[in-house]
């Protein structure tokens, strides 16, 4: 969770889980001082008044950036583990904010495409934008943690634009949401067994987990962002006056397993022994076609420029090769 992000155009507080976490991230970024990146400790965004010290500044905040929420589907609660931290915690932030950083105008959410996903809708007649929710019920969201993940960020982020329609607080959000999230990892806080969940396919990729298997495996949703371009959106989500109160739709595009496979073939003739074999089959799009998308608001508002999947394929191993793949 980063309380103001910074691209070298803003102070930042950003919180960390513990101390060892904020030593690492100070020692990556020696040649900022205290007044341009400074840190603020919370071990659990699920209390209720985890923010309450966080948000509290001087100077004062101008605007906040909430990104934490878990993304990963070995739960055995799916209320504690998955919807309480993301619900909790957005709830949670904006009213500390509220209550404690009047100075606050913007606040950006990191929601998900999972919060856009409609089972029923997954065809090529059907397309994308920010006006899509995902339908799931509570009751639903219990039945597994794949459910309970699209729950978690459905959930909050409706949570988050009810309590500024009832709140009226002296500040305005915007949302972004991306779907699977590429590129290359922070190799100082990274260790390749703990990657994030999309990042997943890259580390066993080229360490040949799926070298003997038949088929490549299934691409998922199909679309895809790079984490730095994500990262510029959240940016230009506290920058543009015209961000405040609208959903930001956030995908360079498509993407298949089997492309994946073959850029990493392609420049890293190293890796070839490891990865699938050429003519092994699956991981392409699926026959009857891919849904589409319409991400023209992040282009038109937030001015972004997304960068390939070939470049973000090659940066992201890249940097798994820093941490040993």
């Amino acid at each position: 969770m980063v309380h103001c992000l910074t691209i070298c155009r803003h102070s930042v507080v950003t919180t960390v889980r513990s101390p060892e976490k904020a030593h690492k991230i100070k020692e990556a970024h020696p040649d900022y001082g205290k007044d341009k990146l400074d840190f603020s400790i919370v071990p659990d965004i699920a209390q209720e008044d985890a923010f309450e010290q966080a948000v509290k500044s001087e100077p004062p905040f101008e605007a906040v950036i909430h990104t934490a929420s878990p993304f990963h589907f070995n739960v055995t609660d799916i209320q504690k583990q998955l919807l309480d931290p993301a619900i909790i915690g957005t709830i949670g932030i904006l009213k500390s904010i509220k209550a404690h950083a009047p100075t606050v105008k913007r606040v950006v959410i990191t929601s998900s495409f999972a919060a856009m996903i409609n089972p029923f809708k997954m065809t090529p007649e059907h397309t994308y934008s920010e006006e899509d929710w995902d339908p799931l019920t509570q009751e639903q969201a219990l039945k597994n943690p794949m459910n309970g993940y699209r729950a978690s960020k459905t959930f909050a982020e409706k949570a988050a634009w009810e309590f500024v329609e009832n709140e009226k607080p002296k500040f305005d959000i915007c949302t972004m949401n991306p779907p699977l999230v590429f590129g290359p990892i922070v190799h100082y806080l990274n260790s390749l067994s703990a990657l994030n969940t999309s990042n997943e396919r890259f580390r066993d990729l080229v360490q040949g987990k799926f070298r003997n298997e038949e088929d490549i495996p299934p691409s998922g949703v199909h679309i895809w962002i790079d984490v730095r371009d994500l990262a510029e959106a959240h940016v230009k989500g506290i920058e543009v006056p015209e961000a405040g109160g609208k959903r930001f739709f956030i995908t360079a595009g498509y993407f298949s397993n089997k492309q994946i496979v073959d850029i990493i073939r392609k420049n890293f003739p190293e890796y070839r022994d490891r990865l699938p074999a050429e003519n092994a089959k699956g991981g392409d799009y699926p026959e009857s076609g891919v849904f589409k998308i319409n991400n023209k608001r992040a282009q038109e508002i937030l001015g972004l420029k997304f960068t390939s999947i070939e470049q973000s394929v090659v940066d992201t191993v890249k940097s798994l090769q820093n941490v040993g793949a």
